[in-house]
């Protein structure tokens, strides 16, 4: 349901990492068609640059690790050379499930060293930007319910995305008074394609975290309904909201945590499936992102 008029976002220039795929890309078309200036940025040149087509509007693609401070930095010269950013939003994401103790220092940096450091080198370079210019600018950082129960099976992500948390309400003190406001959003399960492959690879041993089953509202969350959320967030109608996380999970995380812990009883064979069908779809993806 379109509940915002077609200009709400006029005049706002937003980046949206990982916006090439999944979440970023349905949250940067939403943007996009309320009137925004939309970057998106990815290290796959060809999926970012099939992704702005079917965004549409005012979009530019960027390619940028985001886990390079360096080329956070280039990438933000290039930004500012079109006209100063007036929001962010933290997306980009890596996640799969796996026993910790299973988990090698190379699989927990995949997953910390884009969500934690990237969304931090990204936020940090616009905050300075911001700060230094006096723009009154907005971060929002899509999160977990994790930030408040934890979840085995998924631990570098829900320790990562916790630091973006207490990163958004630290720094919504800190940068208050520049005007500068930070929020995030708790999705509950919205299935996109790639995700659902890394964190339900068998579906014969699908977990409460990614079953509708367990949400109180027994279904899946609506692409709209967060497209909604974010777009609230990022217009000037809600100036007072800083430093907060909002769940939208259709009460999931209440009625029980929607955490991945029911896979402990799955066995090594099934683990060793689930870790060869994981590591085929990443395969894929880093396929496109060398085309």
């Amino acid at each position: 349901m379109d509940i915002f008029r077609s200009d709400v976002l006029s005049g706002k220039s937003i980046l949206v990492t990982g916006g090439g795929s999944g979440l970023g890309k349905e949250i940067s078309k939403a943007l996009a068609a309320r009137g925004a200036v939309v970057h998106i940025c990815g290290r796959r040149a060809a999926v970012l640059e099939e992704a702005a087509a079917d965004i549409g509007g005012q979009v530019h693609w960027h390619i940028c690790d985001i886990r390079d401070a360096d080329q956070v930095d280039e990438m933000m010269d290039a930004i500012w050379k079109v006209g100063p950013l007036t929001s962010l939003v933290n997306n980009a994401a890596a996640n799969f499930i796996a026993p910790t103790k299973d988990l090698s220092p190379r699989g927990f940096r995949a997953v910390t060293s884009t969500v934690m450091d990237g969304s931090f080198h990204v936020t940090l370079a616009a905050g300075k930007r911001w700060i230094a210019e006096g723009i009154r600018g907005s971060v929002v950082s899509n999160l977990v319910t994790w930030v408040w129960t934890g979840s085995a099976f998924v631990v570098p992500s829900a320790m990562a995305k916790t630091a973006l948390h207490a990163m958004t309400m630290s720094l919504a003190v800190e940068w208050g008074p520049y005007g500068i406001r930070l929020n995030a959003t708790a999705p509950g399960p919205f299935p996109t394609e790639s995700a659902w492959e890394k964190l339900n690879p068998l579906p014969d041993t699908k977990s409460s975290a990614t079953s509708d089953d367990t949400v109180p509202m027994r279904r899946f969350g609506q692409m709209p309904e967060l497209q909604n959320l974010i777009v609230f967030l990022l217009s000037d109608g809600c100036d007072y909201l800083t430093g907060q996380t909002i769940a939208i999970d259709g009460a999931q995380h209440l009625a029980g945590p929607g955490t991945f812990a029911d896979l402990s009883n799955m066995s090594d064979g099934q683990w060793q499936a689930a870790r060869d069908a994981i590591t085929q779809s990443s395969q894929r993806d880093k396929s496109q992102r060398a085309k």
